[in-house]
């Protein structure tokens, strides 16, 4: 949906690190709009990974809504914050989304989730693993909503229950562009998904993957929204866009599903 990323505009009170003679500064903190007269700045983001399974064709399994249970149990007792999506396409299949501001979390408390019972015969479909940081635009009222909370508040809203996730990566071709240039195209851009947003029809979840992706994508977009249809029809109209048309090379794959369980985190009472 809306990949801005418009980052690359002069920071001024940044501390940075690094540097010296012939060495370019370095800053990986994130930067939002003015408040209280004060550059907003902080140094947290939040990573969010999906998961993409199969639930194998075999007698000594249980049947995929099954499965969908007992991996709902097991995050629940580890105290693990989740959507799972009953997968679109797939009559067997299933992803687990989660996230963390500590990217170990995926390693130390998501991994050990698949390593007992039935799970450990899941099958992943590794072309559909999605991971993402939230990042931010420049300009954010609120930053620590913006890159903590919103997207949280988005997967996790009960109503919303349609999803399409995908990565993107843009051509070297933009990067060469102007700032003022590439401002101009984003804002196209952005705009369309703040129209779809302001009418409830499409929500989005906007991740950085630089480095991240397998793929070597750039970009992870989630669509979240009350009907599966608008979500559809945001990604159709956003090929009319000069990002998209000109400078988009790769998009996807696509998950498409429907939430069909959730939970805020913490363990188990």
């Amino acid at each position: 949906m809306s990949s801005d990323d418009d980052r690359g505009a002069p920071r001024h009170g940044a501390r940075p690190e690094g540097g010296g003679p012939g060495l370019p500064e370095i800053d990986v903190r994130e930067w939002g709009g003015k408040r209280d007269g004060e550059r907003q700045v902080m140094d947290r983001r939040l990573f969010m990974q999906l998961l993409v399974f199969d639930v194998p064709a075999d007698r000594d399994l249980p049947s995929p809504a099954d499965v969908q249970r007992e991996l709902a149990r097991a995050l629940i007792d580890a105290g693990v914050a989740h959507v799972l999506y009953a997968d679109t396409n797939s009559p067997s299949g299933l992803a687990l989304l989660t996230w963390s501001e500590d990217p170990a979390h995926f390693v130390d408390r998501v991994r050990p989730v698949f390593h007992e019972g039935t799970r450990r015969r899941l099958v992943q479909r590794h072309d559909h693993t999605m991971i993402g940081r939230t990042y931010s635009l420049g300009h954010e009222p609120d930053l620590e909503h913006g890159l903590l909370r919103r997207p949280v508040e988005y997967v996790l809203h009960e109503g919303w229950d349609w999803a399409v996730w995908y990565p993107l990566r843009r051509s070297g071709a933009f990067e060469k562009l102007e700032k003022h240039d590439q401002s101009i195209v984003l804002r196209e851009h952005a705009s369309i998904g703040m129209a779809y947003g302001r009418a409830d029809l499409a929500h989005d979840v906007r991740l950085a993957c630089h480095g991240l992706d397998a793929g070597d994508n750039e970009f992870v977009v989630g669509l979240v929204g009350k009907a599966l249809h608008p979500l559809s029809h945001v990604v159709q109209s956003m090929r009319h866009t000069r990002q998209t048309s000109e400078f988009i090379v790769k998009m996807g794959p696509f998950f498409v599903g429907r939430a069909v369980h959730r939970h805020a985190g913490g363990a188990k009472p």
